[in-house]
């Protein structure tokens, strides 16, 4: 036997059990789903009942699954927003602007947030937003009287938890891109300069375009992570006042664990995989199109 056919073969006996470990925890239970999904079932029924696609139309015409695609639409675009574009703001503040003697202290005031417990994160804000908590007492402040419990009314419940998302999570991603900006050779910030470029438009034409793949990696993981997000909802509201803040996850665990509706759970369970699947291909697809581009 040649020995690069040794080598591959080693190689592929290297990766196997890797493999065999996607197939049997991550395709196989996804392929079951989709299966699971025609059928009617619950914990009581000893067969399940073959309904096709009865559970999508269920689905579908179900008000509540389309308040929580919606809630975690706002998830996305404010997580977008605030975690990778006011992040990247942030990150190149501390990396051009701040001295150097507060970088490292700012850093970990930034980041500490994300390093606490979301259960623990979640009862403390569920104090902060009670009508005689912190913030009703810092809009006080500004001359803005309010008594609203902010995780107990309709039209604030959810927009409050994304709100508490953000503190927690900017720190995070405002350091991976700190990593990011750090590993720009200098030199073309001083290209920059002698062209008579400012920091902003440095931002722009320096900054920007080399933490593009930084840029794309947080783009996806946070598209992914508002459609999967559930501890943050089951830590603060659970889907309540009235069904107003669920999200697909908590409106899933509901389904299945609550209502023993497996099979439109099983629905549900298989629009987040297409929703966060197909973020990935097109945020993948637009950044190998950007360098392909270049």
């Amino acid at each position: 036997m040649k020995p690069n056919t040794v080598r591959r073969t080693v190689g592929y006996l290297w990766i196997l059990p890797a493999l065999l470990l996607l197939l049997v925890f991550v395709y196989y239970p996804i392929v079951e789903n989709f299966r699971l999904s025609v059928y009617k079932w619950n914990a009581f029924q000893p067969e399940p009942k073959f309904v096709g696609l009865g559970n999508y139309e269920r689905v579908l015409a179900d008000p509540v699954f389309w308040t929580s695609i919606g809630n975690n639409v706002g998830y996305a675009v404010v997580s977008v927003v605030f975690q990778v574009g006011i992040a990247l703001i942030l990150a190149a503040v501390l990396e051009g602007v701040v001295a150097p003697r507060l970088r490292g202290f700012l850093r970990t005031i930034y980041f500490i947030p994300a390093t606490i417990s979301i259960t623990i994160v979640g009862l403390l804000f569920r104090i902060i937003y009670q009508p005689d908590g912190l913030f009703n007492s810092f809009l006080a402040l500004l001359g803005v009287h309010s008594t609203t419990a902010w995780l107990g009314e309709r039209e604030t419940a959810i927009w409050s938890v994304i709100a508490m998302s953000q503190w927690q999570n900017l720190g995070y991603t405002t350091m991976l891109f700190v990593v990011a900006i750090q590993r720009i050779p200098r030199e073309f910030y001083d290209a920059a300069a002698v062209d008579g470029a400012g920091p902003v438009r440095s931002f722009f034409a320096v900054t920007v375009p080399m933490v593009r793949e930084m840029t794309t990696l947080l783009m996806i993981v946070t598209i992914s992570g508002a459609f999967l997000v559930f501890n943050e909802i089951m830590a603060t509201t659970a889907g309540s006042p009235g069904n107003s803040s669920q999200v697909l996850g908590t409106w899933l665990y509901q389904s299945a664990f609550k209502n023993d509706d497996m099979g439109y759970a099983a629905v549900v369970a298989v629009v987040i995989f297409v929703i966060t699947f197909t973020a990935a291909l097109l945020q993948l697809g637009y950044g190998r199109l950007r360098r392909v581009e270049q």
